[in-house]
């Protein structure tokens, strides 16, 4: 799939547009099977992608909630492939409220590539991560990522950059 959330802004965590106030985040791994109802939902919600299929492709779907209400601000599905060293990114998608920039919240994209790259670096693939950009955001991620090329359109963010975005979102010991 190819990849073309926003990234609005680095931000230290996600911070309301309208106030500017920082909010906390957790992310969590969902568990349970998504259904193409579930899928079905989510759409009829506003979100773009349908979160039934990565999990058929053996992708791992995340969440991005906020603590103090659990109200999911964006999603990731994600695949270690550890023969590789690396982890693959299928979907990264924001909530639809957060879309753009008239988004409820900043920092959304990046944060959602800060969390692979943590998994990443849990998972001993020394945060790695690989996605496939939409043609027209390709020197977008690099810019913004700090994302390499492999192909036209295949992107990573290796050691040194997952390393920002985990500094950069995840207090030490998170």
């Amino acid at each position: 799939m190819d990849i073309d959330i926003f990234i609005d802004s680095l931000t230290n965590c996600l911070v309301c547009s309208e106030t500017g106030e920082e909010c906390d985040t957790e992310y969590c791994l969902v568990t349970r099977t998504i259904t193409k109802q579930d899928a079905a939902d989510l759409r009829a919600q506003g979100w773009k992608f349908d979160w039934s299929l990565p999990q058929q492709k053996g992708y791992e779907v995340y969440e991005l909630v906020l603590e103090k209400d659990g109200t999911v601000q964006g999603m990731i599905a994600l695949k270690h492939i550890r023969n590789q060293y690396y982890t693959h990114i299928d979907i990264v998608e924001a909530a639809p409220f957060n879309v753009g920039i008239a988004g409820k919240y900043k920092g959304v994209g990046a944060h959602l590539f800060a969390v692979a790259c943590k998994l990443s670096w849990d998972a001993g693939n020394e945060g790695y991560v690989q996605f496939t950009a939409k043609t027209g955001l390709v020197e977008y991620y690099k810019r913004m990522l700090n994302a390499k090329s492999i192909d036209w359109h295949t992107l990573y963010i290796d050691s040194y950059g997952a390393i920002a975005l985990i500094n950069k979102y995840f207090k030490e010991g998170e």
